[in-house]
C-alpha cells in the first residue's frame, strides 16, 4: 500500500531523522548493482528518477508502510540468505509467502533471463505493501483468508480513479481500491494479472498469483534489474515516490544480507497506517483526517531564586480511550441457515446465500460489511454478472447475497463470505451445477428410415426432448449404434456417422438439443451389411428412444 505524502510528513523529525540514517547506512554498504543512486549521481541516475505518470503505477500510488529494517541486519554482508530460523523477527518471512516470491523468480528466470529478477526485491515491495501479507495470514494454497483491501480511491487524499472492474475485485462499483498482497489496482491486474499456483485462476488476493504478476511488471520494457538504474525504475513504475523507493530499497537490502523462514500467520504484522484500527477501510468510505491538537502553552520558567532554573516538563496525559464493548466487537461470522446450493445449468439458484455477524457475546451485530466472492472454476455470476459483490448486515446482524446464477460450466464452485477488511476466518459455502436434464426424448416424425447398402439414409433423424412436459433446451444427448440383445453394446457394423475426418463412427457424443428442445442428427451411412439396426439415443437425465435402421437392397 502506498502512504500519502500528508501521512508520512506527520510521523515526525524523529522517524525522519532515523530513516535518513538507515538509509545513508544501507546506501554505503550497497554492492555493485544495487547502489540506490542519489541526487547528484551520473547518467543512470537521471534515466532513473525519470518518474512515469501516475496512471501508469501498479498500486494507484495507495498509502504503503513506511517503516524501515532494523539498523542492525540480520547478517554480515556476503552470508548465506538460507539462514537457520533464528535473528530479527523483521527479517523473518512466512512460508509460503517466500515460496511465492522464489517460485516466481524461478518463473521469470525461465521465461525472461535477461530482467534477472532477484525474489528480494518481491519480498521488499510485499513487505511495504502488506508486511508480507499481514504477516503470512494465508490459506494452503496461498490466498489470504479475506481480501486485502487499499482505501477507496476516490481523490480525498488520495489519487482519483473510478471503478475499473465493476467491483469484481475490490468490491466497489463506484472507485477502485489496490487489491492483495502486493496492492494492484484492478485495471492494472487486469492486464498483468498471472496465475502462479496453476489452480487454472488469476486471483489478486493469491501470493503466487501476485509476485508473479508484480515479477513480470518489474521486468516489463526489458529492464536488466541487476542494473541499478532498471531496479530504481521498476520500484518507481510500481509507486511514483522516491520515499517509496528508498524504503523499497532499504527493505531489499536487508533482506539480501540475511533472512529466514517462519510458519505462516506468525510473521510481524504492521501496524495500522497513521495509527488507524485496520490497514483496510470498509468500502465506500474515505479516510477522515484529524483534527490537530490544539498546542498547549510552554510551562511557566521558575522565578528567579525560587530554586532549580529548570523548567519541570508537564506531565502527559494519555488520551482517554475506552475500549469498544462486547456488544460492539465483531468476533467472527457463521451462516445463517443457507439450505442445499444448487442448480441446473443456466438456472438460478433458488436458495440465497445468508450470512451472520456475531459480536463477542454471541450476539447479532449490524453495520458489518460482508464481501461475497465466488471462487473456483466456474462462470456462476451473481445477478448483475458480478463475481464479487459487498453488502452490511442489517440489525438482525444478517445480510443476504444477491441472487446466484449459474453459468453452462457444471460443477461445484465455493462462494466465500468474509468480513470486509478484517483478519477473520470466511464462511464457505459449496454450490452445484449440474447439467440440464430432460425425463423424455422422441422423433419429431414417424418415417421408415431405410438406405440401399453402401448408401446414406436419405431421410434425417430428428428428436425432441422435454422435462416435465416443457421443452428442456441445451441437453447433452448421447447417440449411438447398438447390438440386439439384453445387454447392448456399441456395434461395429451397420449403419455409421462420420467425424470432421471422414472417418467412420457409430457413437457420438457432443451433442446437445437447442433452444426448442429439438436435435437434427447428422447424416447417417450404410455400410455394404444388409439388416435392421438399432440407434438409441440416451438423454442427461436418463430419457431413451431406440429408431429402427433398416439397410436393404431396393426392389428391382
Amino acid at each position: 500500500m502506498a502512504a500519502q505524502f500528508g501521512r508520512r510528513l506527520r510521523r515526525g523529525a524523529t522517524t525522519t531523522a532515523v530513516a535518513a540514517v538507515a538509509v545513508a547506512a544501507l546506501s554505503a554498504s550497497q554492492g555493485p548493482g544495487a547502489v540506490l543512486a542519489s541526487d547528484g549521481g551520473g547518467g543512470d541516475q537521471r534515466t532513473a528518477g525519470s518518474v512515469p505518470s501516475d496512471d501508469s503505477a501498479a498500486t494507484g500510488n495507495s498509502p504503503y508502510y513506511t517503516d524501515l529494517p532494523p539498523l542492525v541486519t540480520p547478517n554480515k554482508p556476503g552470508a548465506s540468505t538460507n539462514l537457520p530460523i533464528t535473528g530479527s523477527a523483521e527479517s523473518g518471512i512466512p512460508a509460503s509467502v517466500l515460496a511465492a516470491y522464489k517460485k516466481a523468480q524461478q518463473s521469470i528466470a525461465s521465461s525472461d533471463a535477461a530482467c534477472r529478477l532477484p525474489w528480494q526485491l518481491l519480498a521488499a515491495i510485499g513487505k511495504v505493501e502488506s508486511g508480507q501479507a499481514r504477516g503470512g495470514r494465508v490459506d494452503a494454497n496461498g490466498t489470504t483468508f479475506s481480501p486485502i483491501l487499499g482505501p477507496v480511491l476516490n481523490g480525498q487524499g488520495f489519487a482519483m480513479i473510478k471503478d475499473t472492474d465493476n467491483g469484481a475485485y475490490d468490491g466497489d462499483s463506484t472507485h477502485d481500491r489496490a487489491v492483495g498482497p502486493m496492492q494492484f489496482i484492478p485495471s492494472t491486474w487486469a492486464t498483468w494479472g498471472q496465475d502462479g499456483n496453476d489452480d487454472g485462476r488469476k486471483d489478486p488476493n493469491n501470493i503466487y498469483d501476485a509476485a508473479l504478476a508484480a515479477g513480470h511488471y518489474l521486468c516489463a520494457g526489458s529492464r536488466d534489474l541487476a542494473l541499478a538504474a532498471d531496479l530504481d525504475r521498476a520500484v518507481l513504475s510500481y509507486n511514483h515516490s522516491n520515499e517509496y523507493l528508498r524504503t523499497v530499497r532499504s527493505w531489499f537490502d536487508y533482506y539480501k544480507r540475511g533472512t529466514h523462514e517462519v510458519p505462516d500467520g506468525t510473521g510481524v504484522v504492521p501496524p495500522p497506517l497513521d495509527g488507524g484500527s485496520d490497514p483496510s477501510p470498509n468500502p465506500g468510505t474515505s479516510p477522515s483526517p484529524t483534527a490537530p491538537a490544539k498546542p498547549k502553552p510552554d510551562p511557566e520558567p521558575s522565578k528567579p531564586g525560587g530554586g532549580s532554573t529548570d523548567p519541570k516538563p508537564p506531565t502527559p496525559t494519555p488520551p482517554a480511550t475506552q475500549p469498544p464493548k462486547p456488544s460492539q466487537t465483531l468476533a467472527g461470522m457463521e451462516n445463517a441457515g443457507t439450505g442445499a446450493l444448487t442448480a441446473t445449468a443456466g438456472d438460478a439458484f433458488a436458495e440465497r446465500i445468508k450470512v451472520r455477524a456475531k459480536n463477542s457475546l454471541g450476539g447479532p451485530l449490524a453495520k458489518v460489511s460482508v464481501t461475497f466472492t465466488i471462487a473456483g472454476d466456474t462462470d456462476a455470476r451473481f445477478e448483475g454478472g458480478k463475481s464479487a459483490v459487498t453488502l452490511t448486515t442489517g440489525s438482525d446482524g444478517t445480510v443476504t447475497a444477491p441472487v446466484l446464477q449459474a453459468g453452462e460450466a457444471t460443477g461445484k464452485f465455493t462462494v466465500r463470505a468474509i468480513a470486509t477488511g478484517r483478519s477473520l476466518p470466511a464462511v464457505l459455502y459449496t454450490a452445484t451445477v449440474t447439467a440440464r436434464q430432460a425425463d423424455a426424448i422422441a422423433r419429431t416424425d414417424d418415417k421408415a428410415l431405410t438406405a440401399a447398402p453402401g448408401a446414406e439414409f436419405a431421410d434425417a433423424v430428428e428428436v425432441k426432448a422435454t422435462y416435465k412436459g416443457a421443452i428442456a433446451s441445451g441437453v447433452a444427448v448421447t447417440a449411438t449404434m447398438i447390438t440386439d440383445g439384453d445387454t447392448p453394446a456399441e456395434n461395429d457394423k451397420g449403419p455409421y456417422f462420420k467425424d470432421a475426418d471422414g472417418n467412420t463412427v457409430r457413437a457420438l457424443t457432443e451433442l446437445k438439443t437447442g433452444a426448442d428442445g429439438t436435435l437434427l442428427l447428422p447424416k447417417i451411412y450404410a455400410d455394404d451389411t444388409a439388416g435392421t439396426y438399432k440407434l438409441r439415443l440416451t438423454t442427461e437425465g436418463g430419457a431413451t428412444v431406440v429408431i429402427e435402421l433398416t439397410v436393404e437392397a431396393p426392389a428391382a
